[in-house]
């Protein structure tokens, strides 16, 4: 299935922009941010734009992938950030503006204590202390297949987890190397062979913990969930998860199914090169993504990207609401 694209005109991109740079940083009152930046995509975007944007997230027909661009970008941007965290440098907030205001159109953003120390906005950067792992600070390995998966006690990691995903490119890879792969579960249903598909959609697997969360509190020990299908949902709009920090197959007939999902996501999978102004929005339940290797050089010129994480509702997830913040879960 191929990916939508999007691209804003010059003057739509320069009204928003105009919009955009007046907001303030939105961490103090990501509320109020929401509004404001649905604000100014309602009135700088022409309404069958602002459509499908919207229509990319309610309707399940739609893609699961979808790129903008030439979105509004920062004047100047400081050095990547080295830690995985936010710039303390950076002093607009026009990136944030847009990631948020994206964000909105497909539903509420939440935090996980565990990823991000809970924020709303992540700081997608390589790290040197994580560049061989299986989380968003690696680049020396390539990002296995996943999605975005929650730990959870109640054993399932595919429940709470988000339902999209935004990823907004303030910087991109000097080398123009890091590649984003998405694959759809559709696409995948019509690849596989019946029995595979039918071995998928059976409780014969375990999805480890996300590696923010095994690193973290778990001591790097692998924290599984429950037995669990890969593929559910109806045969027309399969849902997938995965994790990219290792699946567990509990027969010799589930593992062989992995394998042949694995070599399916690569021989299917849609291939984009982020830009400064491009955005991606991802539906997390309808495929699964991938990141190539890149050169990353630890020198404030890194690839840059910030995230968020979308539940439709968060009426759903109320179970992990965290007393201090209504956006922020266990």
């Amino acid at each position: 299935m191929t990916f939508a694209d999007l691209t804003l005109p010059d003057g739509v991109r320069d009204d928003l922009a105009a919009r955009l740079a007046a907001l303030p940083d939105p961490a103090p009152d990501v509320d109020a941010a929401l509004t404001h930046c649905l604000k100014a995509f309602a009135a700088a975007l022409p309404a069958g734009l602002l459509q499908r944007l919207l229509d990319f997230g309610r309707h399940n027909d739609a893609p699961g992938l979808m790129r903008v661009r030439n979105l509004p970008r920062d004047a100047e941007l400081p050095p990547t950030p080295a830690d995985g965290g936010p710039s303390t440098a950076k002093r607009t907030f026009v990136a944030e503006s847009v990631l948020l205001g994206l964000t909105g159109l497909l539903g509420e953003p939440i935090g996980v204590l565990t990823e991000k120390d809970g924020r709303l906005v992540h700081d997608v950067v390589p790290v040197r202390e994580g560049e061989r792992a299986q989380t968003n600070q690696g680049s020396a390995v390539f990002l296995n297949f996943h999605s975005d998966i929650t730990y959870d006690a109640i054993g399932r990691y595919d429940l709470a987890n988000p339902d999209f995903l935004v990823l907004n490119c303030l910087r991109g890879a000097p080398d123009d190397d890091a590649v984003t792969y998405y694959a759809d579960a559709r696409d995948l249903c019509r690849r596989l062979p019946g029995p595979v598909v039918d071995t998928l959609r059976s409780p014969l697997f375990r999805l480890n913990a996300p590696g923010s969360y095994t690193r973290g509190v778990a001591g790097d020990a692998e924290v599984l969930s429950d037995p669990v299908p890969i593929l559910s949902g109806a045969e027309r709009f399969p849902e997938i998860a995965v994790s990219a920090n290792g699946v567990r197959a509990l027969t010799r007939g589930a593992e062989a199914a992995l394998q042949a999902l694995k070599e399916a996501c690569r021989a299917t999978a849609d291939a984009v090169r982020l830009q400064p102004g491009h955005a991606l929005l991802i539906n997390n339940r309808k495929g699964v993504h991938a990141r190539s290797t890149f050169r990353a050089g630890y020198d404030g010129r890194d690839r840059w990207l910030q995230r968020t994480y979308i539940r439709r509702s968060l009426w759903t997830v109320r179970y992990r609401a965290t007393p201090e913040d209504r956006r922020v879960h266990y």
